[in-house]
């Protein structure tokens, strides 16, 4: 750590007013999501059978009820996915 005397003014003219730098850190911040937000991968080809086929997949007794079933989709996914090759 490095101590720094002087007065209020001296300060000022050493770092610069430090609200001035939090308001272009928040914009510059705020441009940035913006940009980042406009790209979207896609969905592979998983993803895509689990979009599809959540609903086909769940348990319907048992502590787990209404949940997916993910163990029986992903058998299900490599069985046709071998099927198309």
């Amino acid at each position: 750590m490095v101590k720094v005397e002087g007065t209020l003014e001296e300060m000022y003219e050493l770092f610069g007013d430090a609200k001035q730098m939090v308001k272009s850190t928040k914009r510059a911040v705020r441009s940035g999501k913006k940009v980042a937000s406009k790209i979207k991968r896609p969905l592979n080809a998983w993803q895509k059978y689990v979009k599809t086929n959540s609903a086909k997949y769940k348990y319907k007794t048992g502590s787990k009820k209404g949940q997916i079933n993910l163990k029986a989709m992903s058998r299900d996914f490599k069985r046709s996915r071998r099927n198309k090759k």
